[in-house]
């Protein structure tokens, strides 16, 4: 079979079908030319994630994010991709509510936003409403462990499965989402341990972020890989460039050529507009 970096555009059984022949890569982008770059580098998934609250709009939480601003993020993307696949993130209140809600909000996302799939966070508490996107052919990936919008009950953005109990559950919830054919499970902040349980009891790919090298496939939100969080970073975070400073120094070089009247120059200037003399008519 084709490996998943010669397939394009990716599918979702293609991305089913790359458990344990090939390594998962999934990125956050929230933008055209964020997605444009990151599907010209190889990345095989990228998600429209309610952590654009947090990377672009500045809120603490993902909780303020809503279905047309989403939505609105993912038409962005997905009109860029040209071969990545492209799965929004289900909103807080967007799934939770009734089942039919769960299915309007999910069908956006694929009819407005162009997306191929959707993530919904949570395990068997929200079986109903994922069985029902699936009824109506929604492709599902999965979301188990630190799943931020529930962090208010955490407490916090805190690593999930440590002790035996809540590891079960996991693992539960787990079963129960691949068994109602989700096709692709994110496991975020878990012991590498649990992550590794989980990743050869299920046939579906696990895609881990801070979940240790076991998962078939890795995800990072693009600000933090990019350098461009200032005051983040988490364990689980290799940032691969240090664009804050890229940018803050081209923008001082900018505010010190306005200021010294160094910028335009000559060559950044249009001339004056030069006239023919009209011909007299006879």
């Amino acid at each position: 079979m084709a490996s998943l970096s010669e397939i394009s555009p990716v599918t979702v059984p293609a991305l089913l079908a790359a458990k344990g022949r090939e390594r998962i890569a999934m990125m956050t982008a929230y933008d055209a030319p964020a997605a444009a770059l990151l599907d010209a580098a190889g990345l095989d998934v990228l998600l429209v994630g309610d952590s654009v609250e947090m990377t672009v709009y500045g809120r603490p939480n993902t909780l303020s994010a809503t279905m047309d601003s989403l939505v609105r993020h993912a038409s962005a993307v997905s009109g860029a991709a040209r071969r990545a696949l492209v799965v929004g993130d289900m909103p807080f209140l967007s799934y939770q509510t009734n089942v039919s809600d769960a299915v309007a909000n999910a069908g956006r996302f694929l009819s407005e936003g162009g997306c191929a799939a959707v993530k919904v966070e949570g395990g068997r508490r929200v079986l109903p409403s994922i069985e029902a996107l699936l009824a109506a052919d929604i492709p599902v990936m999965g979301h188990l462990g630190l799943t931020p919008q529930s962090y208010r009950k955490f407490g916090g953005f805190k690593v999930q499965g440590r002790d035996s109990d809540a590891a079960r559950e996991i693992v539960n919830d787990a079963a129960a989402l691949s068994e109602a054919g989700c096709f692709a499970l994110v496991l975020e902040c878990v012991p590498e341990s649990l992550a590794a349980e989980i990743t050869g009891a299920i046939p579906i790919p696990t895609i881990g972020i801070g979940a240790g090298p076991s998962c078939d496939g890795q995800v990072l939100v693009f600000h933090d890989v990019m350098g461009l969080s200032r005051g983040v970073n988490p364990r689980f975070v290799r940032r691969y460039a240090d664009l804050s400073s890229i940018i803050e120094e081209a923008a001082r070089a900018y505010t010190s050529d306005v200021k010294d009247g160094s910028f335009p120059s000559e060559s950044e200037t249009y001339a004056d507009v030069t006239t023919a003399p009209l011909r007299q008519v006879r």
